[in-house]
């Protein structure tokens, strides 16, 4: 990263006290561009990395009329319409798409749907990433600031990319999906989900490449924070679903070198958590849609007609037909693991995967 960038970087996720107050003048000052705009049934991917949400953002983010944040918007995500104002009227270069960081065959441009939520979610919620404190946000929690500053900015971005309905890809709001909910009770929920073996072998030669990556280059690792990614490398956190226990033994396990069965107790961890919610709620139920991975790579228009079904977003065959050519699993890596690796994975992930994995996962419709 440039030094430049790493600069404005920096810049724009400390003190995060006054980004809050420069959102809220922008906010103050559009209050009459703002009045029409309204947030309507957002759209949340939210599933443990790796699973397939980054092509499922891009698949529901090109649909007509739907508004994301896009790489441009960072690091000023506090004042997404002064900051793409500033871009839009600055001097650049046609935006390039590039292979992106991940390594893993996708391509990204600055105009590219991503998942820029989190900076506002740390700024309000300081211990949103300390893994010795429960990360839940249910229907019980309350904070009004944090309310009011959301919505608005979602009605910014909808503002600046002139759309009628926001989606958002957030890993991490796997442990809030019952507080948006209480936010926007007709949001839409997308939780990809992945095979066991292939998810853990993902999410470990990940792991490995950020490590590396940002061991050569610190810088890396400050923007990484400053996104508030903590999924992989140097800085590497659990999220706390409400069982400190739980997340000790993980990072055990990641001490100890056990790298398989760590993340594949932790794939049981997140799915597991959403898996008791998903029964203890029906309201969040019905707000759901569960989309495997492997479905969606192997039925691919069938799979993007049930998103959009129950995302309630218009679609035709021929855009499906567009869309689903993008999609295919992965070729640029096969998993490697010994036996014992894969009985150990089998082990930790069996029980949560039959249950996302039978047959009424399968033939879900959107309700």
């Amino acid at each position: 990263m440039p030094w430049a960038r790493h600069v404005s970087t920096c810049a724009a996720s400390c003190f995060p006290s006054f980004w809050i107050r420069l959102g809220n003048l922008e906010i103050a000052l559009l209050v009459d561009l703002l009045e029409p705009v309204s947030v309507q049934e957002p759209i949340y991917i939210a599933g443990l990395a790796r699973s397939g949400s980054t092509v499922l953002l891009e698949t529901v983010a090109s649909l007509p009329g739907v508004a994301s944040h896009r790489y441009r918007d960072f690091p000023y995500v506090f004042t997404p319409y002064w900051w793409n104002g500033f871009l839009d009227r600055a001097p650049r270069k046609p935006a390039v798409a590039r292979p992106r960081v991940h390594a893993d065959g996708l391509v990204v441009s600055s105009e590219s749907p991503e998942a820029l939520e989190e900076p506002l979610w740390m700024a309000f919620f300081p211990g949103a990433h300390d893994s010795n404190s429960s990360q839940v946000l249910d229907a019980e929690t309350e904070h009004p600031a944090f309310a009011s500053f959301y919505r608005n900015h979602l009605r910014k971005v909808l503002l600046v990319r002139s759309g009628d309905r926001y989606a958002c890809k957030g890993n991490y709001h796997v442990s809030r999906l019952e507080y948006l909910l209480k936010l926007f009770p007709d949001a839409r929920f997308l939780i990809p989900i992945r095979r066991p073996r292939e998810h853990v072998a993902s999410l470990m030669k990940q792991h490995a490449l950020f490590t590396a990556g940002e061991t050569r280059h610190p810088r890396a690792l400050a923007q990484m924070r400053a996104c508030g990614h903590f999924e992989f490398g140097l800085d590497r956190r659990v999220i706390n679903f409400g069982d400190c226990d739980a997340v000790t033994a993980v990072e055990r396990l990641w001490n100890d070198g056990e790298e398989a069965r760590g993340w594949a107790r932790y794939w049981s961890q997140v799915y597991g958590f959403l898996l008791e919610r998903l029964a203890a709620n029906a309201a969040l139920r019905r707000a759901v849609f569960v989309v495997r991975f492997e479905d969606l790579c192997e039925n691919s228009e069938e799979m993007i007609r049930q998103v959009a079904d129950h995302c309630l977003l218009p679609t035709n065959k021929s855009m499906r037909k567009v869309l689903a050519a993008r999609l295919h699993a992965p070729t640029y890596y096969r998993p490697r693991f010994t036996a014992a690796e894969e009985a150990a994975i089998d082990e930790e992930t069996s029980a949560v995967a039959n249950a996302f994995y039978r047959q009424e996962f399968a033939a879900r419709k959107a309700a």
